[in-house]
């Protein structure tokens, strides 16, 4: 008899013997020869690793690119004329592109091999009734495999042994809690893996405790396997620069061909020679590239990186330091991102009423209140007993390091949250075990939902019990009243009021005790007959500095969305509390309800405004980013786990956490918050959007010149004039004016308010309508502007060559203005700081002397052919390049007059 086939999916649902009944397995273990043969059948248990792409696709594929196609056509015919230099600069640029591409696309690969370092090299297996270590490469489904405290999962396992087992499944759950373990069968077939408690999953450590469990699924049939292959088919999506950029490309290669083709055709026409408009049309072309855009946008998206950085944002692909500005969708994981992840007890209940706990996290700074005033310890007695039994029955340790001043923790966080009260309640933990020493304990086990100890007490004993409060208040008998009496307990009124404290999203246990004369050894079931202490309520409380970053993506028109292992109660409450949603009753979407959504009732849940989703798997959270994506949403996913990694992976933007986060989330993901702290992403948002603007005035900056330049050519050919520039001379133009300015604007730090903008998406393009209007007004003052000098310069009588010079440098100047004119798309250039952007000013300081160099330098004179012009004509030509201000300024003046009736 044969295993059943791996991939069934329901192995919690059965009990051990049919699981073993199904696996044709037995608790001493398979025989060897039957292990060999499931071997051949489903292969080791690895995590294979696909080849590398080859080199020479990925480099073919950095040229597949409208705008890097048009500068290698640039370059050729650069070569063709003798312009070697700028066919040198061309190809730099090209290169430099490539390089950047090549490396991008090699970051990839790294995600999957870090996924396959989590498996376990060693296992503990039973073969023949004998335990034996093997590779873990050699488990097949139907093995015995055995484990203990510190030991990594090496398959996946359907538990028949459990005792007081612990398994951290963080990274697949993305809950810093251990999950308890057992082996009873669990109902339901949609269950999330935290939810599968009878089983043990490939990758997971174990915390405490010992089980034993039957391989049900190895290699890539496991659930890391199962990620891994997600990793695989996720294809991430064209950053949205990427997409802008395509379609700004496609434009400008059809605007060039076009305009060279014009150019040429009417020249001819118009009598002018054939070799001296063909040299014309391709210097006119090359003008016309900015072939310094992918440079300059390259040199903003560093810049950005660099400014991220220094908010603790590491970004690992350079467009996504853009492609944060345009984000709509932020998906956070919850506990350490928006959380502390660190267990705190913020509320107590005792008979004598509710307590409020201030403090955060595990330094012991706060205090307790009791009806708003700190509590005095004498006047409560029911709250004593329940610090004490916080403090006594536990195994966790909270111990200040003398050297460093910061507490260390050891143990279960939620018996560390106990220790903590302890001491804000003024009774040091060790100064307790000192006097009361554990006799005996009995240790929590998920049957039984509550751990005790016996304790010596003066010269007898006492019994302290924690534990749910749906098992423990059901064992006591009395309660401790105000004065310290022990009165008959009020059982149904404690259970209300521990519902309403876990309706808050806390955690709930019950403190409860009893004198022991006699007894030497804990049972469980002989725990009755206790007196109750009160009620602690528990939480991971949100980060303060998160509640206000969520209420800045709102602000900013991003959606955030809460993807979370845990509970749904406790989703909700800490979502209200951040601000994810406006009501803690908000509506709550769990694994089990998504597995029963199809795309289509997928995608109207998540467009009919569903914030918050629970206990999702790996494949849900996978499958919410990728419909967020088919809607043209340009969506981020925050993660540390293993879980995460295919959908940081298939998001525009995955951001891993620094701190906590595994390798694999980190190797997929585009940025890595150094503090995992989600109000981090709030900074690289804001620089982000600084990015893509800063690219909006490169990108305009350099069109409008080519703009002008094109113009003029083509006004001069149509009023029968000479031509204004030379062939040189208009690479002239591109060197002066282009290959620093553009490159400056780049610096230029962010505009009051851009934060609160709404997000532009995918939809918005590099240059919109506003922009392309004023781009037609530049171009028309700037071709206006020259001609107008060229010609007036021939009508007084100036050579060609003279003339040629005016009309070079009066463009010259015109771009050197416009460089500041770009420097906001609203803001006057007279209101704006002056020395907000230090590198514009030198590099139009450079630019300045480079022209002057070129009029009156004698070597450069014959390069280009210039002649010295007059101071009369310099002071010409400045106040004509003027003018091109009051123009920029007119149409800003417009635009916030516009934006102010919008608003």
């Amino acid at each position: 008899m044969s295993p059943v086939p791996v991939d069934t999916p329901h192995w919690h649902h059965l009990s051990t013997d049919e699981v073993l009944a199904i696996q044709s397995s037995r608790r001493e273990g398979l025989s060897s020869t039957e292990a060999g043969a499931r071997l051949d059948a489903f292969g080791p248990n690895l995590l294979a690793e696909e080849p590398p792409i080859p080199v020479g696709k990925i480099l073919v594929h950095q040229f597949v690119d409208p705008l890097i196609a048009i500068l290698l056509v640039a370059a050729l015919l650069t070569t063709a004329i003798g312009h070697l230099i700028d066919t040198g600069v061309i190809l730099a640029v090209v290169v430099v592109n490539a390089v950047i591409g090549f490396f991008q696309e090699h970051r990839a690969e790294h995600a999957i091999r870090a996924l396959a370092r989590l498996s376990a090299p060693q296992a503990r297996v039973v073969r023949d009734g004998e335990e034996t270590m093997l590779p873990a490469a050699a488990l097949v489904p139907g093995d015995i495999l055995m484990f203990e405290s510190g030991s990594i999962l090496a398959a996946d396992v359907r538990l028949i042994e459990a005792v007081r087992l612990t398994v951290d499944e963080s990274l697949l759950t993305g809950e810093s809690q251990g999950t308890d373990k057992h082996t009873h069968p669990i109902p339901g077939l949609n269950l999330s893996p935290g939810d599968r408690r009878n089983m043990g999953f490939m990758g997971c450590t174990v915390q405490s405790g010992r089980g034993v469990g039957v391989v049900v699924a190895t290699a890539r049939n496991t659930l890391l396997g199962g990620i891994a292959d997600s990793m695989r088919a996720a294809l991430p999506p064209p950053t949205p620069l990427q997409s802008k950029m395509t379609r700004f490309s496609n434009q400008i290669a059809v605007g060039v061909v076009g305009l060279a083709v014009l150019t040429l055709g009417v020249g001819i026409a118009l009598g002018q020679g054939w070799t001296e408009m063909f040299l014309v049309a391709v210097a006119l072309a090359v003008s016309a590239v900015p072939e310094g855009l992918p440079i300059a946008v390259t040199a903003t998206l560093a810049i950005g990186i660099r400014r991220m950085a220094r908010q603790h944002a590491i970004i690992r692909r350079l467009p996504a330091a853009e492609t944060l500005g345009s984000t709509t969708v932020i998906g956070s994981d919850k506990t350490g991102t928006l959380t502390l992840n660190a267990m705190t007890v913020r509320a107590l209940w005792t008979p004598a009423g509710h307590y409020a706990v201030s403090g955060e996290g595990y330094n012991p700074e706060g205090e307790i209140h009791f009806q708003g005033a700190p509590v005095d310890l004498s006047q409560h007695p029911a709250l004593t007993w329940l610090l004490r039994i916080g403090a006594l029955a536990s195994e966790a340790h909270h111990l200040l390091d003398e050297t460093t001043g910061q507490y260390r923790i050891q143990g279960d966080p939620t018996e560390v949250a106990l220790l903590v009260l302890a001491r804000k309640g003024g009774m040091p933990p060790q100064g307790l075990r000192m006097t009361a020493p554990q006799l005996a304990i009995l240790p929590f086990e998920s049957e039984q939902r509550l751990m005790a100890t016996r304790n010596r007490w003066d010269d007898a004993a006492v019994v302290l019990v924690k534990g749910a409060p749906e098992v423990v208040l059901p064992r006591c008998i009395g309660a401790i009243d105000p004065s310290g009496a022990t009165t008959p307990i009020d059982r149904e009124a404690a259970l209300v009021t521990a519902h309403n404290l876990a309706g808050a999203g806390h955690r709930i246990l019950a403190l409860a005790y009893r004198p022991d004369l006699t007894s030497t050894t804990l049972d469980a079931e002989e725990l009755a007959g206790l007196t109750l202490a009160g009620l602690v309520g528990i939480e991971d409380p949100p980060r303060p500095e998160a509640i206000a970053a969520v209420k800045q993506c709102r602000q900013a028109g991003i959606r955030v969305l809460m993807l979370t292992g845990d509970h749904g109660a406790t989703a909700a409450a800490i979502a209200h509390r951040v601000g994810i949603v406006d009501r803690q009753d908000a509506r709550v979407i769990d694994g089990a309800m998504l597995a029963e959504m199809d795309d289509d009732a997928l995608d109207a849940a998540l467009t009919g405004g569903a914030n918050l989703f629970a206990r999702v798997s790996p494949q849900d959270k996978f499958r919410i980013v990728d419909r967020f994506v088919a809607q043209g949403e340009v969506v981020a996913v925050t993660g540390d786990g293993v879980n995460d990694a295919p959908a940081l992976k298939r998001a525009h933007i995955g951001i891993a956490m620094g701190k906590g986060g595994t390798d694999v989330a980190r190797e997929a993901a585009d940025m890595v918050i150094v503090d995992d702290n989600f109000a981090t992403i709030v900074g690289a948002v804001r620089e982000g959007r600084i990015v893509f603007d800063n690219i909006r005035k490169v990108t305009f900056f350099l069109v409008s010149s080519g703009v002008g330049e094109i113009l003029t050519i083509i006004a001069a050919l149509a009023l029968l004039l000479p031509l204004p520039f030379l062939p040189a001379q208009l690479l002239w133009l591109n060197l002066v004016t282009n290959g620093f300015q553009d490159l400056a604007l780049a610096f230029e730090p962010g505009e009051k308010g851009v934060e609160r903008r709404p997000s532009l998406g995918l939809k918005a393009p590099i240059l919109d309508r506003v922009l392309l209007w004023r781009l037609l007004w530049v171009g028309l003052t700037l071709a206006a502007g020259t001609l107008g000098l060229f010609a007036w310069s021939l009508a007084q009588g100036g050579s060609l060559a003279q003339a040629q010079t005016m009309a070079l440098t009066v463009m010259v100047l015109f771009q050197l203005v416009h460089a500041f004119n770009c420097r906001s798309e609203t803001i006057s250039a007279f209101s704006m700081n002056p020395t907000g952007n230090r590198v514009l000013f030198f590099s139009v300081a450079v630019g300045m002397l480079a022209q002057i160099a070129v009029v009156y330098w004698p070597p450069l004179q014959t390069v280009f052919r210039t002649e010295a012009l007059t101071a009369w004509q310099w002071l010409m030509a400045t106040g004509v390049a003027l003018s091109l201000v009051g123009v920029v300024e007119l149409d800003k003046l417009m635009r916030r007059r516009w934006l102010r009736r919008g608003d």
